[in-house]
């Protein structure tokens, strides 16, 4: 499978404004009246330095991601939809610290991202499925690709600098 580089349909990409007083900072991670997704859990994920997390891809979730600090991450999306008109195209997207952005990933978008500072980054992910159904007690949506996109995708390995996943 040849990718090309481009924005993928159905991917939503919001910058995420930081707002600050004298007690700190808030960010608003979602909002309903500015982007329509039905949360059904939420989670953080700590990824150390240099350690990849997927690429994999979903059936039906949605993933709603936030990249807010700290850590940097190169985030990588490819289009496996087939009927889509987006079908074979990689997206990459620099987010975290600098870049603070929220990214609806929907289904058949395959997604990795490795985090490429010099700190542990954080991840918040608001998918709108829950992780193996109601009490856990369904099959994992969730559909591993790593030696398949790492071999597919020379770009991926160049900014990444490593094909190791976790």
């Amino acid at each position: 499978m040849i990718f090309h580089a481009g924005v993928i349909g159905g991917v939503h990409v919001q910058q995420l404004q930081r707002r600050v007083d004298n007690r700190g900072w808030l960010i608003e991670l979602h909002r309903n009246d500015e982007q329509s997704h039905d949360v059904a859990m939420q989670y953080a994920s700590l990824t150390h330095p240099g350690v990849a997390r997927g690429p994999h891809e979903h059936r039906e979730q949605t993933d709603l991601f936030a990249f807010v600090g700290p850590g940097t991450f190169c985030l990588q999306l490819w289009d496996l939809r087939k009927a889509s008109p987006t079908y074979e195209t990689l997206q990459t997207l620099f987010v975290g610290e600098a870049n603070r952005a929220s990214v609806l990933v929907p289904p058949g978008v395959a997604h990795g991202y490795r985090n490429i500072s010099d700190c542990p980054g954080l991840v918040i992910n608001m998918p709108d499925r829950l992780y193996a159904g109601h009490g856990r007690e369904s099959p994992v949506d969730e559909i591993r690709h790593e030696a398949r996109l790492h071999v597919a995708t020379s770009d991926m390995r160049r900014s990444w600098g490593t094909t190791e996943s976790s």
